[in-house]
């Protein structure tokens, strides 16, 4: 009817009855008109990742179960001031949009948002550290998660302070951070010249690590980058279970394996 459709479903959890139509009509209706209809710029905002307590059925990232659904675009931000630019311009556009927002995030993230009109890109990555030694990828949540993992690679406290776990010459590797934004279409491009400067490549994500969003990065990095590369591509991400509720903090990627991660990937 000409309208812009925006749909929320509560929670991501919940978004497998809705999996046949997203995927069977939403993804396909601007393909099989010849372009003449777009399901209204058709935007569904759905709550999204761990919140710490939701154990199996309200701490789920699925985001890998659309990797494979041409026609759609994912988008998961980090923060208010991304989640505005970013929501903006997902309803802006006439694919369909599916926009998963970080559960923790809403209690704990807090900035300035500016009252005016603003998009951000899509299929775009931000650069929020800048680096050549390795590229650290990550998207959402974990991405303070590796905010932390690199100040404690740097500046180790008592317990990891010690030659053996972090070699003092891996402390002082410049690491660059990377928020990917953008789950579908991923850019690729920005994530290809990334790796091809700094050699290394460790993707961080809540999701379970078979048929995740960092196995799709990793194989294209490996065929792309593969005479650049200076160690093996590095997942630090979900296990491939349940999220269990009173185990869910051993679930979700912390900093001390990102840590791990990134001191195995810079010593190889």
């Amino acid at each position: 009817m000409g309208h812009t459709a925006i749909a929320e479903i509560q929670f991501s959890d919940y978004i497998y009855p809705a999996f046949d139509q997203i995927v069977n009509e939403a993804a396909k209706i601007r393909y099989r008109s010849g372009g003449q209809f777009n399901v209204g710029g058709l935007t569904i905002r759905t709550p999204s990742m761990a919140v710490g307590h939701g154990g199996l059925y309200h701490s789920q990232s699925p985001e890998g179960f659309f990797l494979a659904a041409s026609g759609l675009k994912v988008v998961i931000p980090r923060s208010p001031i991304q989640a505005k630019g970013l929501l903006l311009a997902s309803i802006r556009d006439p694919n369909p949009v599916i926009f998963m927002e970080p559960k923790i995030l809403y209690r704990s993230s807090v900035e300035q948002v500016p009252v005016s009109d603003y998009t951000l890109p899509l299929s775009k990555i931000e650069t929020l550290i800048p680096g050549s030694d390795l590229t650290l990828l990550s998207y959402g949540t974990p991405l303070y998660t590796c905010e932390t993992a690199l100040s404690l690679l740097s500046s180790p406290p008592p317990e990891l302070d010690n030659e053996k776990m972090i070699p003092k010459g891996v402390r002082s590797a410049k690491v660059e951070l990377i928020d990917l934004r953008t789950i579908l279409p991923w850019d690729m491009e920005g994530v290809i010249e990334s790796v091809n400067r700094t050699g290394r490549l460790v993707i961080v994500h809540e999701a379970g690590k078979m048929g995740g969003v960092g196995a799709e990065i990793a194989a294209e990095v490996q065929k792309r980058c593969f005479l650049r590369l200076e160690a093996p591509v590095k997942r630090v991400c979900g296990w491939d279970t349940p999220v269990g509720l009173q185990y869910e903090k051993f679930y979700i990627p912390d900093a001390v394996r990102v840590v791990d991660a990134l001191v195995e990937t810079l010593k190889f």
